[in-house]
């Protein structure tokens, strides 16, 4: 663990208070490990959702994932730095929401406390609804405690890139949350800026792109001060703090709903099953280390938006390929083989994406760029883990429409 990851000790002079929202779950664990880590005062607010999410779809993170008691116990005993859990639902127990941050009184709340798979948004009726029940009232509910309360608490969310949808701006630079426009008028043309148009592809990232009035809102008429992370596909698994003790370890999905793309392929080559491109692969998407994550979300505490100030807005990227160059890659480094199966999903079968993304890199960002030392650490955890697969689970059946076709089984165990 180098000194860019951890801090020898607590940081008191710089030691904040942070309501790890969602912590439990892909990007919260690490984040929440990370910002102790460096000396902050953490607290985990989870309804552990994540968690029975597994039990409905039966299928388990290739990595086994401790109770987070278990979890948070371990941290304490191998760091001596005390990581407090709270179980409460942000999008069903408001009033204990608001008693929670007039107790705690935190600094900075940061939220994940999100259903992040779009697969798993357009998987049913049920679980459209939920999604938006679960994302849309909580982030709400989050804001409307804030203003309640009167603390003055910033607020860090992870949003993502889809809010912009793929292939609307074309080759054009995609800026960071805003967009200056001329408005035609009588009088000769005028500049605004505004939030970039939204162009969701899923009810998950529609969901997100709710949060995005929701906190321009606020922030105008409140004054909340707000900085909403558009962060990209994370790949990866383990933190220098993950990595510590396997009872602390990150999860790593796999399945068709919550897998990331190339967690995904680095786990089907370690099982040596094909890498499933869906259509032809020339959809490009933005990507992000799971180190780079946590990085970020550390910057954006530093670094808050003053009262009465617009939303902060960061595009959490570092990287952009298309899934086609992804396969290759792992198949040349594998020697396993690509399967084109039909999309699922509701889209271009190309999109270019050119995105801006300096104000990290500005703030001190090192991007963690894909190598294939980083693709091995991955890769080593697929085969380790490998017999804890579902091979069944592996092919993504969550289709956009009823009119869709869904994907054969390529194998079977």
């Amino acid at each position: 663990m180098d000194g860019a990851d951890r801090v020898d000790g607590p940081n008191e002079e710089h030691s904040v208070k942070v309501l790890v929202l969602g912590g439990d779950g892909f990007c919260g664990w690490p984040t929440a490990l990370h910002l102790s880590d460096i000396g902050h005062d953490v607290t985990i607010i989870d309804n552990l959702s994540r968690r029975y999410i597994d039990v409905d779809l039966e299928v388990e993170s290739l990595t086994p994932i401790r109770p987070i008691g278990e979890r948070v116990s371990v941290w304490q005993e191998l760091t001596g730095k005390k990581l407090s859990f709270l179980h409460l639902d942000l999008a069903q127990e408001y009033d204990r929401l608001v008693t929670v941050l007039l107790e705690s009184r935190p600094d900075a709340v940061v939220h994940f406390a999100e259903q992040r798979a779009a697969p798993y948004s357009m998987r049913s009726a049920k679980a459209k609804r939920y999604t938006v029940d679960n994302n849309v009232s909580g982030t709400h509910n989050l804001l409307c405690a804030i203003v309640e309360t009167g603390l003055d608490i910033q607020v860090v969310h992870l949003g993502t890139m889809g809010v912009y949808g793929y292939g609307w701006s074309g080759s054009a630079p995609i800026p960071e949350g805003y967009l200056t426009v001329k408005v035609p008028t009588p009088d000769g043309d005028i500049d605004r800026e505004i939030l970039h148009p939204a162009n969701p592809g899923s009810v998950y990232h529609m969901t997100k792109t709710l949060d995005q009035l929701l906190f321009a809102f606020y922030a105008k008429n409140d004054g909340l001060r707000i900085t909403d992370l558009h962060q990209g596909i994370v790949w990866g698994t383990q933190t220098p703090q993950t990595a510590l003790d396997e009872r602390l370890i990150n999860r790593f999905d796999y399945d068709g709903d919550y897998g990331t793309v190339l967690n995904r392929f680095l786990m089907q080559a370690a099982i040596g099953h094909p890498l499933t491109v869906h259509g032809t692969g020339g959809q490009t998407r933005a990507f992000i280390h799971i180190k780079d994550t946590v990085r970020c979300i550390e910057i954006a505490i530093d670094n808050p938006p003053s009262r009465g100030e617009q939303v902060k807005v960061f595009n959490q990227v570092t990287e952009t390929y298309r899934v086609s160059e992804l396969a290759e890659l792992i198949s040349r480094l594998t020697g396993v083989e690509v399967a084109n199966l039909p999309n699922p999903r509701k889209e271009a079968a190309e999109n270019d994406l050119n995105v801006t993304r300096d104000q990290f890199v500005a703030l001190g960002l090192n991007p963690t760029t894909l190598d294939e030392g980083l693709l091995e650490e991955s890769r080593e955890i697929a085969k380790k883990y490998a017999h804890r697969a579902d091979y069944t689970k592996i092919i993504a059946r969550s289709v956009w429409n009823k009119g869709m076709e869904t994907a054969p089984d390529l194998m079977t165990k």
